[in-house]
């Protein structure tokens, strides 16, 4: 870490990562294969947001999927099973996460960014408590509308309504889409939550969601019922795209349970004295200390292209307070 003396950022940070966040360097001029290996190497073949969705998907489709013929009308015993499947695993690794770090303070203080903890009797929250806000907001309002949303797509699918297709039929296509689907949620991530800043929308709708300067797994998916309405909405593209019901599932366990780890508070997960798994997100992180910046993921450089991108440094955080009191002003 930067000695605060030469950087005041670092003063303002229990933990943050050496240097400038990083972004993906796909996207880079000139090109730097060695650069793009790494990030995706890093992203698929470690323990990851990603990885972690993946195995989640791969198993919730093989032992618990109902079979797609049975939704083609809409029934209380499959309509049931995807709730149950959206639920269960939210719960125990929103749970589980918390309980590890905030509960039993499994690793301490350990590379956790914000040195606060969550918050407690503040009228600010529902029932005055951070975390049971959170779990209220995610559980109540976010699992709802991701389930509704999922028994359209699934009930669509079955009934031949939009394309649909089969690993034997389109290999390569499934996999090239597999592989974007985490491209799409950014982007689409990136233009939804660019309107929830709109200053009306936030202070009626994204400001449920602000609460959360400091964050914790619970917080992730922490949303107005309507942001929820707009940020599920990216599932849609499978009405669009040629998707197999395996696509369906990863997604919707990317768009629900990776802001579970991104929002944990710590940038990696420790097992005894090694780094397990990469947990928060300090790109992210900055986003809900100041608001105004970083409004999509490091997986597009969307805030660079824009000029709202905050890299972690002292002049970054003067760039962004000059841009949110322009905003609102």
């Amino acid at each position: 870490m930067t000695d605060a003396s030469q950087d005041p950022e670092t003063a303002r940070w229990h933990y943050r990562p050496k240097g400038p966040v990083g972004l993906n360097p796909l996207f880079s001029w000139p090109p730097r294969p060695s650069a793009v290996l790494k990030w995706y190497s890093g992203a698929w073949l470690q323990i990851t947001s990603l990885t972690l969705c993946m195995v989640l998907a791969v198993t919730a489709y093989i032992f618990f999927f109902p079979a797609l013929e049975t939704m083609q009308s809409f029934a209380p015993g499959w309509m049931f099973r995807i709730w149950l499947l959206n639920m269960v695993p939210q719960i125990l690794i929103a749970g589980g996460l918390h309980w590890w770090l905030y509960m039993r303070k499994g690793q301490g203080m350990y590379k956790k960014f914000d040195r606060r903890d969550l918050t407690r009797n503040n009228g600010n929250f529902t029932f005055r408590n951070q975390v049971w806000d959170n779990i209220w907001w995610t559980l109540g309002s976010a699992m709802t509308v991701a389930t509704v949303y999922q028994w359209i797509i699934y009930w669509a699918m079955a009934n031949g309504y939009v394309p649909t297709m089969t690993w034997a039929s389109a290999p390569v296509w499934c996999v090239v889409w597999m592989a974007f689907i985490p491209m799409w949620s950014g982007l689409h991530f990136y233009w939804v939550h660019r309107l929830a800043h709109h200053p009306k929308l936030y202070k009626h709708v994204h400001a449920v969601h602000h609460r959360n300067v400091n964050i914790g797994p619970w917080s992730g998916i922490s949303n107005h019922w309507y942001e929820n309405l707009l940020y599920f909405s990216g599932y849609f593209v499978h009405l669009i795209v040629p998707s197999h019901p395996l696509h369906v599932v990863f997604h919707t366990y990317f768009q629900q349970i990776s802001p579970v780890l991104s929002h944990s508070g710590f940038e990696k997960l420790r097992a005894g004295n090694t780094d397990a798994a990469r947990a928060g997100d300090f790109f992210h992180q900055l986003h809900h200390r100041y608001f105004e910046c970083n409004y999509g993921t490091s997986e597009i450089p969307f805030d660079k292209w824009f000029g709202t991108y905050h890299d972690g440094t002292a002049e970054a955080t003067t760039r962004t307070s000059a841009f949110k009191k322009q905003m609102y002003t």
